[in-house]
């Protein structure tokens, strides 16, 4: 496994509590080998939803903010948003708890699909 950033849909930076189209922010960290991580920056975003809906050209923004990370934890995500994500290679977890949990869990499994495959 080589290291890979994640961005996190959290308001608090302690929790993943935020909706993939509602997330103001995305705080990027780096997971490396040894399944440790790091904190790298906050991008700030222009949520995708609103109370109308959203828009394609919305949601494509917001993934291509994060579209140099490998994974997204969120604590929900649409179908729309899974797919304009996916168009970037990044993969969508939805992961309504600790930043910290959400990191080890996804490291592990990252570390698990290498070894299996």
């Amino acid at each position: 496994m080589m290291s890979f950033k994640v961005a996190v849909a959290s308001s608090d930076g302690k929790y993943v509590n935020q909706h993939f189209g509602m997330a103001q922010q995305f705080m990027i960290f780096e997971i490396d080998d040894e399944g440790e991580y790091k904190f790298l920056e906050i991008r700030k975003n222009t949520p995708a939803c609103d109370v109308g809906g959203h828009t394609d050209e919305a949601m494509a923004g917001s993934a291509e903010l994060i579209s140099d990370c490998e994974a997204l934890l969120a604590s929900q995500i649409g179908p729309a948003a899974v797919n304009a994500l996916a168009s970037y290679g990044v993969e969508a977890y939805v992961a309504p708890t600790f930043i910290d949990t959400g990191l080890k869990e996804l490291a592990a499994l990252k570390n698990e699909s290498d070894i299996s495959s």
